[in-house]
């Protein structure tokens, strides 16, 4: 959903105040970072605080040696059905020139930016709805894993809103400008295994086997050279804005600072001695 607008009102018995560390779950486990949007009375739409843990958490990913891979999926029927600020906004005032625009270039966008920007690879493990910026959220990320329950929903157009949380600059670069326009003109539930076939998703699983999909692939980005895969990433999402020329440039220099990290040095001693290398994430 748009950054200034709730997906649904909240139901009176749903509980409040849940603490932060319930609701964005987390916890490390042989180098993999698992981030779980844990509200499912809510389908994990995601709080302003919310969001931040989010973003805190990627960052932290980012600056952390003993995390080399992170996995961003939900509880229950929904991945995340966007933006729920709980009637934040309700009686603020009048609303100045400039607030929308703000409240999405600091909230929604930020979040997409940690997605993109983080140095480990991010896996999302799509268990159910993506809606609106839970969509794009679950685009953002370097690979998707979807359970065939999982839908894909642009949602915006539903409400009269413009796409908000990068999806404009996701979308035509996954799919192309004309699968793009019509995603986001109709606003259609885009099933997992549609979603495949277009190009959104990687992957296609039975529900029950998401979490073993998951971890599986985890463990792999985990156990691979991280430094080379965050440097691949960088290479490979400023292609898209790129020239020839600097595409190369940017290529050529990845190389030499990858030269200089021991799992480059043990990659090519292993290739030598003809063994199976063992990367360390340095």
């Amino acid at each position: 959903m748009n950054a200034g607008t709730p997906t649904a009102r909240p139901a009176p018995s749903e509980p409040r105040d849940e603490p932060l560390e319930k609701v964005v779950a987390h916890s490390v486990g042989d180098g993999v970072s698992w981030i779980t949007l844990d509200r499912p009375h809510r389908l994990n739409a995601l709080t302003p605080a919310q969001r931040e843990r989010l973003i805190a958490l990627l960052g932290d990913a980012s600056r952390d040696p003993g995390v080399r891979a992170v996995v961003l999926t939900g509880r229950g029927r929904g991945f995340c059905a966007g933006a729920d600020l709980q009637g934040a906004g309700q009686g603020a005032g009048e609303r100045v020139a400039g607030d929308v625009a703000r409240t999405v270039e600091q909230g929604a966008q930020r979040l997409i930016a940690a997605v993109l920007d983080c140095e480990k690879p991010v896996l999302a493990a799509v268990n159910g709805t993506a809606a609106g910026l839970g969509c794009h959220l679950a685009l953002a990320c370097d690979l998707v894993l979807a359970a065939e329950t999982a839908a894909f929903v642009e949602v915006f157009v539903r409400r009269g809103l413009v796409p908000d949380a990068g999806g404009a600059y996701l979308l035509p670069r996954l799919i192309g400008p004309q699968k793009a326009k019509e995603l986001m003109f109709f606003g259609d539930s885009v099933p997992a295994a549609e979603a495949a076939r277009m190009g959104l998703v990687n992957k296609v699983v039975p529900n029950e086997e998401l979490p073993a999909a998951a971890r599986s692939w985890a463990e792999r980005l985990a156990a691979g050279p991280t430094r080379a895969l965050a440097l691949t990433k960088r290479l490979l999402n400023d292609s898209l804005e790129a020239s020839r020329a600097a595409s190369f440039a940017a290529e050529a220099q990845a190389q030499e600072v990858n030269m200089t990290t021991r799992d480059a040095q043990e990659g090519v001693a292993a290739f030598v001695q003809r063994r199976t290398p063992g990367f360390e994430g340095r």
